[in-house]
């Protein structure tokens, strides 16, 4: 979802330009939009990560003679980008060959499954030619770490030095999972502050409910989302829930507040003409002092703000990334679940009532529990697989206020598990050891459809 505003290259002169670059993203409610990001991951006939010479590369030049622009490092295509009449869509690798579609915004969910299907329909052909199949799973469950490659990507270079101290399970998230995440719009302040304190506040149920990663180095276990648990042991610093989203005056002091977090926090780097290692500085002595000569930009800010992984993020729109990547029909859910309770204010209040009377330990002690647990993970005292279907049935409500048909009928399959209370990591679960573990039966199941 590209932002709605540019940002240049000219020293920043004053702090305040960082709290407004937040205000820069409003726009009137009629304006609103829904972006999704996908990410996928690339498997061989034989389940192995595919390499990206000889595989990817030219996946990524047959996606460019379909009408993309190739995205250029250091002589090596790492992405692409179109231009789309809602804003930019772009096609993008992460660290260990995961594809990921981050789609132009859409006016509805059902708009935003379309341009998904479209995207897969146009890899379907490049991917068969290049021997390659794209799994619907959020984490990748053959092989591992070590099996993972690495892409040639200046940012990549950097975090993967950068992390390791700071998480354990820091290269694992990097290479090995998968998410599909949701964007919206706001319109002011006070409309960001609830928007971003029901999606933290609830993003622990949507794990949950969309929890799809069973299975670590070809062996089933235990875990509901094991690309949720990577996220609890890579760089607290920058991942998990922030204290003041919850706060009564969230709604006047967020993008102070949201600004103030985000200073304070180890930069990766700087990026001029390459990516240069900033050696964990925060971005406030960066701002005051610069580094290496060069002074801090607009431009820097952003991509600072890329760096952060809270469990609900702030650009210039609102990124919620709290689900696992999982079969087509479930990526489909996704935009529908967050139109339906972000974008009807009666909804957005109702969910907000549902998850508002809890601690932030009980908060962060819930995120630290849902990996495992699922739908069997408590809030507190309280089981949480209620409050997962009253947080789904809250959306269709709101989708029906909306009247946005279409997108009521993409809810099914989270509605089904939130009635049967058996997730989709149960089905890998149990189909994996339905065939003792067969990589290419496990991938027949997985494949997402092209």
């Amino acid at each position: 979802m590209s932002p709605p505003s540019s940002v240049g290259a000219e020293p920043i002169r004053d702090a305040a330009e960082l709290v407004r670059h937040f205000a820069l993203g409003e726009k009137p409610p009629a304006e609103h939009r829904l972006g999704i990001e996908h990410e996928k991951i690339g498997v061989l006939p034989d389940g192995a990560a595919p390499p990206y010479d000889g595989r990817i590369e030219p996946l990524l030049a047959d996606l460019a003679r379909l009408g993309w622009t190739p995205v250029v490092e250091a002589g090596r295509t790492i992405g692409l980008r179109r231009e789309r009449p809602t804003g930019v869509a772009t096609v993008s690798l992460e660290p260990g060959g995961q594809l990921e579609l981050s789609e132009a915004p859409s006016d509805s969910a059902s708009s935003a499954a379309v341009a998904l299907d479209d995207h897969l329909r146009d890899l379907a052909a490049p991917a068969a030619a290049r021997g390659l199949r794209f799994l619907g799973v959020g984490f990748r469950p053959f092989g591992t770490l070590d099996d993972v490659p690495w892409m040639p990507k200046g940012r990549y270079r950097v975090m993967r030095d950068y992390l390791p101290p700071r998480g354990r399970l820091a290269h694992e998230m990097m290479k090995r999972t998968a998410t599909v995440q949701v964007n919206v719009d706001y319109a002011d302040p006070a409309d960001c502050a609830a928007k971003l304190r029901v999606a933290m506040g609830t993003s622990s149920l949507v794990t949950a409910l969309w929890a799809a990663s069973p299975i670590v180095d070809d062996r089933a276990t235990d875990w509901q989302s094991y690309r949720a648990r990577c996220w609890l042991d890579t760089d607290e610093q920058r991942c998990g829930l922030l204290p003041f989203v919850f706060a009564p005056e969230a709604p006047e002091r967020l993008y102070h507040d949201y600004a103030e977090w985000a200073l304070d926090v180890p930069m990766f780097f700087v990026r001029r003409e390459s990516y240069r290692p900033a050696g964990g500085i925060p971005f406030r002595r960066f701002l005051a002092e610069g580094f290496q000569g060069e002074r801090a930009t607009l431009a820097d800010w952003e991509l600072h703000l890329s760096t952060l992984f809270p469990e609900a993020r702030l650009k210039q729109y609102i990124e919620v990334r709290g689900a696992d990547a999982g079969p087509l029909d479930f990526v489909r859910a996704l935009p529908a679940l967050y139109r339906g309770l972000l974008y009807d204010r009666e909804a957005r209040e109702a969910a907000w009532a549902l998850v508002a009377g809890f601690s932030l330990d009980e908060r962060e002690a819930l995120r630290r529990e849902v990996p495992g647990a699922g739908l069997a993970a408590r809030l507190g005292p309280h089981p949480i697989l209620d409050r997962c279907r009253e947080l789904v049935a809250i959306a269709r409500a709101g989708l029906a206020r909306l009247s946005a048909d279409d997108d009521l009928a993409l809810l099914a399959p989270v509605e089904q598990v939130a009635v049967s209370a058996r997730s989709f990591a149960d089905e890998v679960r149990a189909f994996h050891r339905r065939v003792h573990g067969d990589r290419r039966a496990l991938a027949d199941f997985l494949a997402l459809p092209l």
